[in-house]
């Protein structure tokens, strides 16, 4: 692993500095992973090599079974985390998760009453029983805006999570290493017995983002319009449900069928270009009356910029700019987990439209590690 600038400082300083150091390098400290989904997070900590995964829970059967066959499925909880929270819970020195969004996203309705924006509030549950050193909530950006994080500084400031202090940015993937244009919100807790860890704030010029060309280097781009399903595995039961799998990332290169009014419009909408590029008889009615706003929509990528943010239904070109650079195609469930930082071997169950879910509402795991290294540094000097 990779030392961060501070301790290689005090290795060249020398002084006592290198017990210290490998001490630093050996330690694992203990994550636990709140709607942890198919594991961004746990990922990209686990990735860092200073974190183990002691604890999930995740309400969606499918990306618990992937959880559980990338991570273990002896510390992984399948069902509601209010029945969870009110178990025993582990022991751990970090808490991370991010509750659903969809409740203040801004590609959602923006209800303040949605129930889902309630959930938040087991999170903070398990803090309370947990106690961490230090949690991490990421989020939409709009979840700075909310009354639930209004809430949530309260009870810092005076209520049950009163010993810890907050540090919180909107960040962007791209600064991370990920070719990918995303932002999330991140909010670091730490216990004020320990020294305040802040979120990183780097940002990298455009001209050093990753790129998709380099995201998807190696991946072939031509698919035969046939290939539109996963390949065959035997159907077992996974918390309940029937499913196939696993299948690697590798193995989700496949397309989807397309009406031949779909291809019709690919086949006009240039390099960089979007629904504005098409004739107005390929025009949907909306469009035709709409001509400025949502010009992702149809849109296709380019190599030389990152992807836009991976969403849900990518594999939609209607859902935004999701045409592949060269092919008249949506991207693939496999060049979305690349996008989103999975590598060739992690393994997914469930069916096509299902796994696609699981990548689209995934936290990027290159921004996942470089928070968990941010994170174990700020341990580590405690």
């Amino acid at each position: 692993m990779s030392l961060d600038l501070e301790s290689l400082a005090c290795l060249a300083g020398s002084n006592g500095c290198l017990p210290r150091i490998l001490s630093i390098m050996s330690s694992r400290y203990r994550v636990v992973d709140l709607f942890a989904g198919c594991g961004g997070l746990s990922a990209g900590f686990r990735q860092s090599g200073l974190f183990t995964p002691v604890g999930a829970v995740e309400a969606d059967a499918y990306a618990a079974a992937t959880y559980a066959e990338n991570f273990g499925a002896d510390h992984i909880t399948q069902g509601d985390i209010a029945a969870w929270v009110d178990g025993d819970l582990p022991e751990a020195d970090v808490v991370v998760g991010g509750p659903p969004c969809q409740g203040f996203s801004n590609l959602g309705s923006k209800r303040e009453d949605d129930d889902r924006n309630h959930l938040w509030e087991h999170y903070v549950t398990a803090l309370v029983k947990i106690q961490p050193k230090v949690f991490l909530l990421e989020n939409v950006d709009g979840f700075l805006h909310s009354r639930q994080f209004v809430a949530l500084q309260r009870l810092v400031r005076y209520g049950r999570l009163r010993s810890y202090r907050l540090d919180f940015e909107v960040v962007r993937a791209t600064d991370f290493g990920s070719a990918q244009l995303r932002k999330r919100a991140i909010i670091i807790g730490t216990r004020k017995d320990i020294g305040q860890i802040e979120v990183p704030r780097k940002r990298r010029p455009a001209d050093e983002w990753r790129t998709l060309k380099e995201a998807l280097d190696g991946v072939p781009t031509s698919i035969p319009e046939d290939h539109i399903d996963l390949p065959e595995r035997d159907i077992v039961e996974r918390y309940g449900l029937q499913m196939a799998g696993p299948y690697r990332s590798d193995e989700l290169h496949v397309t989807r069928y397309y009406s031949q009014l779909s291809k019709d419009r690919f086949d006009e909408i240039p390099y960089g270009g979007s629904r504005m590029d098409l004739p107005d008889h390929l025009k949907a009615p909306c469009w035709r009356k709409h001509t400025t706003g949502s010009r992702d929509v149809m849109g296709r990528l380019r190599w030389e910029h990152p992807s836009v943010t991976i969403r849900c239904e990518f594999y939609k070109p209607e859902k935004g700019r999701y045409l592949h650079p060269d092919e008249d195609r949506a991207l693939t469930p496999y060049e979305a987990a690349l996008i989103q930082g999975f590598p060739d071997d992690f393994r997914w169950w469930g069916p096509k439209y299902e796994i696609a879910r699981q990548i689209g509402n995934a936290v990027p795991v290159e921004l996942a590690e470089a928070l968990a290294r941010r994170i174990g540094a700020g341990l580590a000097r405690n």
